[in-house]
Parts: C-alpha cells; sequence; structure tokens
C-alpha cells in the first residue's frame, strides 16, 4: 500500500483511512444505540410529574406483558400516552431528517442542502393552512392529512419545474427554492388575511415545529417510512459514493444517474413530507447532523447514513426535552430550539473544515 508524501510529511492513505472508518462503525453503532436508549429514558422522566427510569422500564414491561402493572393509572398514562410516545417521534424526526440531509447533500453535491431544499417542507405548511384556515376538506382532511398532500404536490411540481428547465442538480436546487418562497409567500398572505388571531397563533406555531400532539398512530407511521426510506438510501450506498465526483463521473462508474436521483429525492421527499406533517417544520436538523457524522465515518455513505441517523435521533430527543421544559409551563417551538444549536455547530463545523484544508 503506498503513502502519499508531502512537505508536511507522510500522510495517511486514502483505503487505510476508510479501513479504519469501517472498523469503528460497529463501536460507534453500539455506542450511539445505547445513548438513544438511555436518552429516550432519562428524557421521558423529566418534567412536572416525579417519574424515574425505574418507572418507565415498569410501565414499559407491564404494557408487552412480562411483569404486573404497578405504578397508578394516571403515572402510567403520563409515562405510556403522552411523554413516551413524544419522546419516540422525536428520535424518529431527528434519525429521518437526518438521513433526509445526507442524500440531499450528496445528490445534490450542495453542502448547504437539507431536507426542505425542495419545497417540501412550504408545501406541508401550505397545505396544513388551507385545510385550518380555509376549511379546505373539511370534515375530510386533517391538519396532518392536509400537510402531507401539500408536502407531496410541492415535490411534484419541484420535479416538474426543474424538468422542463433541464432536470440537473442546480437546476433542481433553483426550483426547490422558487417553490418554496412561493408557498411561503402564499401560506402568509393565507394567514395574514383570513385567520383570527387564536388561529394564527396556533398555525405560527406548528410551523416552527412542535411534538406536543405526538401519538402512537403517528409514531408507528413516521417509524415505518424511516425504516423503508434508510433500507432503500442503504442499498443506493455505493452510487451515493460515486455522486461525490460528479454526475458524469456516476454514469462511468455504472450508476443509472438519472433512475438514482428519481429514487432517492422520492423517498427522502416522501419521508420529509411524513415528518413535516406530524411535527411541523424543524430545521437544521438535517443540514448540520450530515457534517458532524462525517467528522466520525468519513464520507462513505455506507457508514454515514445509520451513523447520522443515530446522531440525529438523539440531538432531536434532547432538542425537545429543552424545548418542552426550559420556560415551563410554557413550550418553546423545536425549530427555534434547534436553530439557537445549530446555527453555532454549523459555524463550527465549517471552521473545521475549512482548517482542515
Amino acid at each position: 500500500m503506498s503513502t502519499v508524501t508531502t512537505d508536511r510529511g507522510t500522510s495517511t492513505p486514502p483505503a487505510a483511512t476508510a479501513g479504519a472508518a469501517r472498523s469503528r462503525l460497529p463501536a460507534l453503532l453500539l455506542g450511539g444505540c445505547l445513548v438513544l436508549i438511555a436518552s429516550i429514558a432519562v428524557a421521558v422522566t423529566i418534567g412536572p410529574a416525579d417519574i424515574d427510569v425505574s418507572d418507565v422500564w415498569t410501565t414499559l414491561l407491564s404494557r408487552v406483558g412480562l411483569a404486573e402493572p404497578t405504578l397508578s393509572v394516571l403515572r402510567d398514562g403520563i409515562i405510556w400516552d403522552l411523554r413516551l410516545p413524544r419522546t419516540l417521534l422525536a428520535a424518529v424526526c431527528g434519525a429521518g431528517l437526518a438521513v433526509c440531509g445526507v442524500v440531499m447533500q450528496s445528490l445534490l453535491r450542495n453542502p448547504l442542502a437539507d431536507p426542505f431544499v425542495l419545497g417540501v417542507s412550504s408545501g406541508a405548511s401550505t397545505g396544513a393552512v388551507l385545510v385550518i384556515v380555509l376549511g379546505v376538506g373539511s370534515g375530510v382532511l386533517s391538519m396532518s392529512g392536509g400537510a402531507f398532500l401539500g408536502a407531496v404536490a410541492s415535490f411534484a411540481l419541484v420535479l416538474t419545474l426543474s424538468h422542463t428547465l433541464g432536470g440537473t442538480t442546480d437546476r433542481v436546487v433553483l426550483s426547490g427554492v422558487a417553490v418554496m418562497q412561493l408557498l411561503s409567500a402564499l401560506t402568509s398572505f393565507i394567514v395574514l388575511t383570513s385567520a383570527d388571531a387564536q388561529t394564527t397563533r396556533g398555525v405560527l406555531f406548528w410551523l416552527l415545529g412542535s411534538l406536543a400532539n405526538a401519538s402512537w398512530s403517528e409514531v408507528t407511521t413516521c417509524a415505518v417510512v424511516l425504516a423503508g426510506t434508510l433500507l432503500v438510501c442503504s442499498g443506493y450506498a455505493r452510487s451515493l459514493d460515486a455522486f461525490a465526483f460528479g454526475e458524469d463521473a456516476a454514469a462511468t462508474l455504472g450508476v443509472s444517474v438519472g433512475r438514482t436521483r428519481v429514487v432517492l429525492m422520492s423517498v427522502t421527499a416522501l419521508l420529509t413530507a411524513v415528518l413535516v406533517s406530524s411535527v411541523g417544520a424543524i430545521g437544521f436538523v438535517g443540514l448540520v447532523l450530515p457534517h458532524a457524522a462525517r467528522l466520525l465515518t468519513g464520507p462513505g455513505h455506507a457508514r454515514l447514513l445509520p451513523v447520522s441517523a443515530v446522531a440525529g435521533a438523539v440531538l432531536l430527543v434532547w432538542v425537545d426535552t429543552i424545548a418542552r421544559t426550559v420556560l415551563e409551563p410554557q413550550e418553546v417551538p423545536v425549530g427555534v430550539v434547534t436553530a439557537l444549536i445549530g446555527v453555532p455547530a454549523f459555524v463550527l463545523i465549517l471552521y473545521r473544515s475549512r482548517g482542515a484544508q
């Protein structure tokens, strides 16, 4: 194995770096999963009700029939019906947003791309506002249903617009930005002209991200879509690696560029739509986590995808815990907390990346 010698000394060959990253993967995933489990167990105990970790395990075991219920109905309900689904939904959403960020940044070859660059978040917001404020589909669609349909419609609009403009990655990004701005303006117009003060406050709070209404059905739906998306993206890990060298190089390496882009953009847009319809728009998770995970795993997507998912889950569990407790009994929108944490973290990552060049 050859090494590269420069005036600064002998550098580590790329193959050795990749091998070291692969050897660390089991330890990273095991440690990350243990941290995630501990984070969920501890986060459920934080709040006004006096609950400890043993109560959480007691509730879990009793619910699956492995132990007798010993907690009061009230304490059991707080854990099972309120805090646990909310914390698990935070973990699933954090993992999903991080995975979408990894795929978007690789496909579009843009380090600033995140799950909302395709206008999916703005479409979900518009769909939710149409249902809540204007009553479109009233009695048939819920706010989440309207958000999902809006997200899917906006993604279809971005694909159509980018295709007519040539279908290149820069056209996809520009089309996403254009659709995002259009739908954001439409959402603001509807809210300002048609909603009362109470409705406006509720819509704006949801648009900034909220897990207050988490339910087990939402946890199940988001987890199933996340698992499917992660499975598909992992199957395209080598193709994503090839995209790092550009579309022409990827095609030379045997990658079907057009099909790969359509499949991966579709599944990540679907996952983003499901997540946004459940919890609103939560930014910076998909932008920052992929960069942070690359510092641990390197650029290989077979390693980057699972590590980013675990890191995103841990991050959003604690972000939501902070959001619901820092100004108790008032909640802070989750998107506000992710922005406050994400901006300085992203600046730090940029500085570290500049120093490594």
